[in-house]
């Protein structure tokens, strides 16, 4: 395994919940699972904290009316489990005068799954803190976990599709390649599903080039191919999977309070118009802020990557500067800054440099406790990237049946303004039948079992009309 496959293996590990079996009692048809009130909630990570948020999530799980929480599997239609962790920010003082007043500021995360009584995954979802939080952080996860829980009941979401059957005569192993955006989600599924597929997160570009020359199965790319862009000896279907958010992270230490930026004024940041960080243009989204009087480290990303195309589009669209003289795509010509390899790279480089911005998919971001600031988006709102308002995003952008469509710059007043989608590339030529079979049995499998599951990591669902017309576009790889 080489050394990028090696520290994806490591993020996702500290995040994703496994997928051990659970078959304490027959499993239930999943027509009758909306009817499944009883529930397990087992542990949630380790430590204090995440025994509060049990306890807390077992009392809204009861008050809620819908399940009856019990102690014991055997007992349970239902089971919660995950992983969480809570991490002190900085400190703030609601009054200047006083260093007696001031406060700890918390950040953190909760990430489930809940599985049926095969261990079937049916739900998921990843929870960070609320934009408007008054009550303690243990209890506004908790309570707003349980919330979205609740909802999807209410919804019928929990018994929308049977799980998908894998064929127990695909047994081809694969090689991909590509994205770094979607590779925790990647190496989850993988493993869910039963395939073996080793998968080399190296980018999008060179994801796609290792698949014009042959030397990989199947590729994941960030960015969409078009006739600009495509190899020329390259024949594939593109298959959306998932929806992924870019955002902003930094290393401001003693800021006192999150960070808001504007997509002008990151635009600025990266063409080296904008070099201190107690610039007035970033002191006017940030006021009481305590902004350095320091020198903006920016980190962008070395290789060719689809996250680089989403960042770089997001920036064309705030800037007619940017659009002119540096543009969008996976490799642009840098003004200023520091390259990194991978979103892990940047994540580790901003990690260890004070005064440092950078780039990430959302997930990395979580995982390696950086600060990640909100973005204004059209509505002129400040929203800070979770599962809502990526999900958001992709449903109010039009035409939303469309595979190849962006949704930067959504529409709604509470859609995160830089989310994507992220492909899958099958070639429709070129590969043995029973690769094929394989390719296929896990598209069909990522685009109805495996939507369960990847909420626990920060990615939102496709929308389900998407992947229902996606499915008839695995179908004619048969």
């Amino acid at each position: 395994m080489n050394g990028v496959r090696g520290r994806s293996l490591t993020a996702l590990a500290a995040l994703a919940v496994c997928c051990l079996s659970w078959r304490q009692a027959p499993a239930a048809s999943p027509g009758k699972l909306t009817r499944a009130r009883t529930i397990q909630v087992a542990s949630l990570g380790e430590g204090a904290s995440a025994e509060a948020l049990r306890a807390r999530v077992i009392d809204r799980l009861g008050a809620s009316g819908r399940f009856t929480v019990v102690a014991s599997s055997p007992a349970a239609d239902l089971m919660l489990r995950g992983t969480s962790s809570i991490w002190a920010t900085g400190n703030i003082s609601p009054d200047p005068r006083s260093n007696s007043a001031r406060q700890t500021i918390y950040e953190g995360y909760l990430s489930v799954e809940l599985l049926n009584r095969s261990g079937q995954t049916v739900w998921s979802y990843l929870v960070t803190p609320s934009r408007f939080r008054t009550a303690s952080i243990t209890n506004d996860l908790a309570d707003h976990l349980v919330a979205h829980l609740v909802e999807a009941v209410d919804s019928g979401t929990l018994s929308s599709s049977a799980p998908t059957a894998i064929s127990g005569s695909v047994h081809a192993a694969l090689h991909a390649a590509g994205s770094t955006l979607a590779a925790p989600l990647y190496l989850k599924w993988f493993q869910s599903a039963g395939f073996v597929v080793a998968y080399d997160a190296i980018g999008s570009e060179a994801g796609i080039a290792q698949l014009a020359q042959g030397k990989v199965d199947f590729a994941a790319s960030d960015f969409p191919l078009t006739r600009e862009n495509i190899p020329a000896q390259l024949h594939v279907v593109q298959i959306p999977t998932v929806l992924g958010g870019v955002v902003p992270i930094y290393d401001l230490p003693g800021l006192g309070r999150s960070l808001r930026m504007t997509p002008e004024v990151l635009a600025g940041i990266y063409s080296g118009a904008i070099v201190k960080w107690n610039d007035s243009r970033i002191a006017e989204a940030n006021r009481g802020a305590h902004l350095p009087d320091a020198e903006i480290a920016v980190v962008h990303r070395s290789d060719g990557s689809g996250t680089t195309f989403v960042w770089t589009s997001f920036l064309s669209l705030a800037s007619s500067e940017w659009k002119t003289n540096i543009g969008a795509g996976p490799e642009v010509r840098w003004p200023v800054g520091v390259g990194a390899a991978g979103n892990n790279g940047v994540a580790e480089q901003v990690e260890k440099t004070p005064n440092a911005i950078g780039y990430v998919e959302l997930i990395y971001a979580i995982q390696h406790r950086l600060n990640y600031a909100s973005v204004r988006n059209p509505a002129g709102e400040f929203i800070k990237a979770d599962l809502a308002s990526i999900t958001l995003a992709a449903a109010s952008a039009p035409g939303a049946s469309a595979s190849r469509l962006s949704i930067l710059n959504a529409a709604n007043r509470n859609a995160y303004p830089i989310g994507t989608y992220t492909w899958l590339l099958a070639p429709t030529e070129g590969l043995s039948a029973e690769k094929r079979a394989a390719i296929v049995a896990l598209l069909d499998w990522m685009l109805t079992s495996g939507q369960k599951e990847c909420a626990a990591l920060g990615y939102a669902p496709l929308p389900h009309d998407l992947a229902q017309s996606e499915l008839q576009a695995v179908n004619a790889l048969k």
